[in-house]
């Protein structure tokens, strides 16, 4: 009676750091009919590996157009061992222009990417007034009215510190948690992206925390947005923060301002 022998599939994993402009794309979850970042880079994979005997997770999800100057996605493969260095080479050359991979580093079975602390930077950039330029577009927001922009510098102010954000939370259910910290919440003048198509000023909401609700910095900027034209004054932006009845904002900025800025593994 012969024996049967079980053979234990070697499993490698490796970080990748990437950045990507996500003006074209349907954000990164891979979906049917549509382009999404994560669909070009497995497609890049499976062309450099040569096979499909491969999985990606995703430190965190974009939504549609909004970019990312540094995020992480592990990668597992089956089999066989990256050559890391000519994989890193193929790999960023036959990625799409708006797609780099920043570095590549070796890990083990013990690191997961979605339950490790991270702390994630977010930036919105917008400017108001005069119609910009085209090119401009894929970066910023123009805002249509007259912002006032020391009130909206005050009131982001306190998005900073443990609040019940549920109003931020774009769709919650009974069970959504919605309680959060946020560890830095800023509103200024930008200075981190320039170019000579820019509008001579535009400003930059900066929010940094360990992790956010879909749609909820696009929720907090138009809140902003709303406060900062006249929609609403400074007593109604606070009892979003404190009241204990639940105020739908229907007001989601446009998700082109949006720029995940990094994400930090600790």
């Amino acid at each position: 009676m012969s024996k049967l022998k079980s053979v234990q599939r070697l499993r490698y994993y490796y970080i990748i750091q990437l950045q990507y402009l996500g003006f074209r794309f349907h954000g990164w979850q891979k979906q049917p009919d549509v382009n999404t970042v994560e669909r070009m880079v497995e497609r890049t994979l499976a062309y450099v590996l040569g096979h499909k005997k491969f999985k990606l997770l995703a430190s965190g999800r974009t939504d549609a157009k909004v970019s990312v100057n540094n995020t992480f996605v592990e990668l597992f493969i089956d089999d066989k061992p990256l050559e890391v260095d000519s994989f890193f080479k193929d790999f960023n050359v036959n990625l799409p222009q708006d797609i780099k991979a920043l570095s590549i580093k070796e890990t083990d079975a013990n690191f997961n990417i979605i339950q490790h602390p991270k702390l994630k930077e977010y930036i919105y950039l917008f400017t108001y007034g005069e119609k910009m330029h085209p090119f401009c577009a894929p970066y910023m927001v123009c805002y249509n009215k007259p912002l006032n922009i020391e009130l909206m510098q005050e009131a982001a102010a306190l998005f900073q510190g443990e609040h019940d954000f549920k109003n931020y939370t774009y769709k919650p259910t009974e069970d959504t948690q919605t309680i959060g910290v946020i560890d830095v919440c800023e509103l200024s003048e930008n200075t981190v992206y320039t170019a000579n198509f820019f509008p001579e000023k535009s400003y930059m909401l900066k929010v940094v925390g360990q992790g956010f609700k879909r749609h909820q910095i696009r929720l907090m900027m138009g809140a902003l947005f709303d406060l900062g034209s006249g929609e609403f004054d400074m007593q109604f932006f606070k009892k979003t923060l404190t009241s204990t009845e639940f105020i739908k904002l229907t007001h989601i900025a446009q998700a082109s301002g949006l720029i995940l800025q990094s994400v930090t593994l600790k």
